[in-house]
């Protein structure tokens, strides 16, 4: 069983009552042990210090890591080694030890003396003792993988007195994770195997599937030890960690950034009402201004998580700005691709050893209009962006009969998507540029861009300038594909005239809830996707 560990900084000797508390509530969170960093306390100089960290050996009410971390390995010891084996000493005789020591493998190996006396306190003889503490070595880079890993690894495992084996360094990418997994998988002796940042939460999360010894989550947000570090909320909640084992299957959200994105509560809480064996969760793949190079990298990741059998990928959702990506991706690796005439997709299924890309988004938005407005024969929508979603989603209102008018402050890029569109052999309606968006008469007005999003470009801006339209009325819809904020400045605006309005958090469940289908076989429980979306945003 993958344990969970709550690390909690003692920051001073005073401090030890608060950081015993956090571990009470550590236990009430239910972690299984608890790391006492010692390192902001310890300084090697003050008398006291070394009985506090035996105090809250003793009083601690989960088994604890004790570790003082060196400032050349990410920690704040600045001190003298002897110092430390002090420390150690005491602590591995104390009459209630810790569960076990951490010792960087650097120190471990380069000083006999150090080594000696940190093999003493984990095999000390007093008889008495119902667990003797055991040696953690680790090893971290803050910075990357490190060139020497391999060596390191194979060092750790040869000493004689370890226990457990730790690495941690700083993913570059998704594809850092597969050789954490790696390591797990043929790992001689117990180990913990880590990426830190952004790109590494998935070693966290998918710790049990490996055989990983521990995983770390923090107690709170704002006490976390190591970029990309969960809280215990999330990891046991969220990403439902206890219910994780060698055969759950795994989907995630694919885009850059996607920490805001909602998709793995829903997903996970679908997951655990269906009896699911899967678990979601965040996977970042970075994309910068040049396309060619953005598909590169989305190509080669998610071929690399696809190929990694033991890793049981079964599906993506892919967000911006990697939807245009996958349909290319589906045509290059000759997948079935079920995107009607629409150059940008969502959704990857992976049943078996069979791949298939699809799109949830138009046609959940075609369903909305139509529960709106009725039948879209005849109806036009203007749409506001003219990127892969826009196109989507004007390709299949087009195949429903209605007009489009596209509004883009690039007049040559909305000409040259309404010629493309106009080439589409499914489409029962007709493709237009629109004119001024003052004048321009609609029945529903959509915005597809980031226009209005919280932390996008212009967060206050409005794809419409809906104050100054003049052929609204209350039965004309303005519908945005933003749902943060729920209520963009379109949308109140469009409110306050008396206008309709659809929001993007329904287009969003109605996506989500299509994915979950394609993936399971079954939808979710009814309003279970709303209701979550509905506490997440008021939260």
């Amino acid at each position: 069983m993958t344990r969970v560990c709550v690390p909690i900084t003692v920051e001073s000797i005073d401090g030890v009552a608060a950081a015993l508390a956090d571990a009470g509530e550590a236990r009430l969170a239910g972690a299984d042990l608890v790391e006492f960093r010692l390192d902001s306390m310890f300084t090697g100089e003050e008398p006291g210090e070394i009985d506090a960290a035996v105090r809250l050996a003793d009083q601690t009410p989960l088994p604890c890591i004790m570790t003082c971390r060196p400032t050349w390995e990410g920690g704040e010891y600045d001190g003298e080694d002897t110092a430390r084996i002090a420390l150690f000493e005491r602590l591995g005789t104390a009459d209630r030890p810790p569960a076990y020591i951490d010792v960087e493998l650097a120190a471990y190996t380069r000083s006999a003396n150090l080594r000696q006396k940190v093999n003493l306190a984990v095999d000390h003889p007093k008889q008495e003792r119902q667990v003797a503490t055991r040696l953690i070595l680790s090893t971290h880079d803050f910075e990357g993988r490190p060139a020497d890993l391999t060596r390191r690894l194979a060092d750790a495992y040869a000493e004689p007195a370890v226990s457990v084996v730790k690495v941690a360094f700083r993913a570059r990418s998704l594809r850092d994770n597969l050789e954490l997994f790696e390591i797990l998988r043929g790992a001689p002796k117990p180990t913990i195997a880590l990426g830190m940042g952004e790109f590494g939460l998935m070693s966290r999360v998918l710790a049990p599937k490996f055989g990983g010894f521990l995983t770390f989550a923090s107690l709170r947000s704002e006490t976390t030890t190591a970029p990309g570090q969960p809280t215990i909320a999330e990891l046991l909640g969220l990403y439902r960690f206890a219910s994780i084992g060698r055969a759950t299957k795994v989907y995630g959200i694919v885009g850059w950034p996607v920490g805001h994105s909602l998709s793995p509560a829903v997903h996970n809480a679908g997951f655990d009402a269906a009896g699911h064996d899967g678990v979601y969760v965040p996977m970042p793949i970075v994309a910068g201004d040049d396309a060619d190079l953005g598909y590169a990298s989305f190509r080669a990741t998610v071929g690399a998580l696809l190929d990694e059998a033991s890793l049981d990928l079964a599906g993506l959702s892919v967000t911006l700005p990697h939807k245009q990506n996958l349909v290319p991706m589906g045509a290059d690796e000759g997948w079935q691709v079920d995107v009607a005439g629409g150059s940008a997709a969502n959704t990857l299924v992976r049943h078996d050893a069979a791949t298939s890309v699809h799109d949830t988004d138009a046609p959940a938005v075609v369903s909305l209009i139509e529960s709106a407005i009725g039948g879209l024969t005849g109806c036009r929508v203007c749409i506001a962006g003219t990127g892969g979603v826009a196109r989507s989603i004007a390709s299949r209102l087009m195949a429903e009969g209605a007009t489009v008018a596209l509004l883009s402050r690039d007049e040559a890029r909305a000409a040259a998507m309404v010629a493309e569109l106009a080439r589409g052999a499914s489409a029962a309606g007709n493709a237009v540029v629109a004119g001024d968006p003052i004048n321009e008469a609609a029945s529903v007005f959509m915005n597809c861009s980031p226009v209005g999003m919280e932390g996008g470009p212009a967060p206050e801006g409005m794809a419409f300038p809906v104050d100054q339209m003049a052929a609204v009325s209350p039965d004309t819809v303005f519908f945005d594909t933003v749902y943060r904020p729920r209520e963009t400045p379109m949308l109140r605006a469009a409110a306050a005239r008396g206008c309709r309005t659809i929001d993007g958090t329904a287009m969003f469940v109605a996506q989500a809830e299509a994915q979950f289908a394609m993936w399971t076989g079954q939808p979710p429980a009814a309003g279970l996707f709303a209701r979550i979306v509905d506490e997440s945003l008021s939260g």
